[in-house]
């Protein structure tokens, strides 16, 4: 591995997108868009998919405080407000001037006829052009959230972004599963219209296709991604129409690409070689054992090398697990002795 430098030279900002599946008026405008009477023909448009607990509140405070390096944060939102003003102002007054609310508008603009999006996938592929962002930046979903001290150098190396993941090889169980199922649905089932859904996996790997990759792709975990900005840019500049239909999906779709792994995989085309195991604990509380989150919280705090903890389904858990991982998150988040 080549040798590095623990300077780099471009800041570092972060981006998160985020969504209020609660507000009435969000849940109107998806429905007019829905062609059904419910989600469940449209993969991807299901209300859980949108639905918070408010998570975004702990994704912000945990960057700011185990992260101060970042220089600005960006929440990427359709017309919502996190309402984070008040817990800043309390915690990190110095970082209110580094905290702005991005609306969709200013992402799509020149797209505005993919608008409004429900797609986490095309918002996902836009938020490279909100205005100031740094060439080095992280994007999250708002179920990360920081448990300990970062450096730079865990994100970007000599401004190259640190790969966290693994090669896989050709998902070919999930290939050929989906090309049954559309056959079936169409000859058999008179369904011609039915979609796959959408998979974590096969975005990734339509994402390596599309740069010539044939045999594996370098597939990344539910963990905060360091991207290049530039490489994104310059690969979009040049192939507009790859962009463009990977906007166009109102609703997640199963054909689409994702836009962090394709810059994982332009990066490595490009000679970036800094490639690193997740240092992650993740947790799906739904639907599990009574000391399933006791468990997890404790080896999250005895495992120095977990930096990052990942929450999903939070908002489908009972409400006893979620005010039992979000006291854990408030007492790291207020008591400087957690840092380690």
């Amino acid at each position: 591995m080549r040798a590095y430098s623990h300077e780099n030279s471009l800041p570092i900002d972060a981006v998160i997108t985020w969504v209020d599946g609660s507000d009435p008026q969000l849940t109107e405008k998806r429905n007019r868009y829905l062609k059904d009477a419910s989600a469940s023909s449209h993969p991807g448009a299901h209300s859980t998919r949108f639905a918070s607990v408010n998570e975004i509140r702990y994704c912000v405070l945990s960057i700011f405080k185990f992260a101060p390096f970042i220089r600005n944060m960006f929440i990427v939102t359709d017309g919502q407000d996190p309402n984070l003003y008040e817990d800043i102002k309390t915690l990190f007054p110095e970082r209110l001037n580094s905290f702005r609310i991005v609306d969709h508008k200013e992402i799509f603009r020149g797209y505005e006829k993919y608008l409004p999006t429900f797609n986490s996938l095309s918002i996902e592929s836009m938020i490279w052009r909100i205005k100031g962002l740094s060439d080095n930046f992280i994007y999250f979903n708002d179920d990360l959230f920081l448990i300990r001290d970062h450096q730079p150098e865990d994100w970007f190396r000599n401004d190259n972004p640190v790969l966290r993941g693994k090669w896989r090889p050709v998902p070919l169980h999930k290939i050929i599963r989906n090309s049954i199922r559309k056959a079936v649905n169409k000859y058999l089932l008179n369904n011609a219209d039915f979609q796959p859904t959408a998979s974590f996996h096969m975005g990734q790997w339509n994402s390596a296709t599309m740069l010539g990759f044939r045999c594996r792709y370098f597939t990344n975990r539910h963990t905060p991604h360091p991207v290049g900005r530039k490489a994104i840019e310059d690969f979009f500049n040049h192939n507009k129409q790859y962009l463009e239909r990977n906007i166009s999906f109102r609703f997640r779709n199963w054909s689409q690409f994702t836009v962090m792994s394709l810059s994982n995989h332009l990066q490595i085309l490009n000679g970036n070689n800094f490639l690193a195991s997740p240092y992650l604990a993740y947790l799906n509380p739904y639907n599990r054992p009574d000391d399933y989150t006791d468990n997890k919280l404790s080896f999250c705090e005895t495992n120095p090398g977990i930096k990052v903890m990942c929450v999903q389904s939070l908002e489908m858990c009972r409400k006893e697990e979620i005010e039992k991982i979000f006291e854990w998150l408030d007492k790291i988040l207020t008591n400087p002795s957690d840092r380690s």
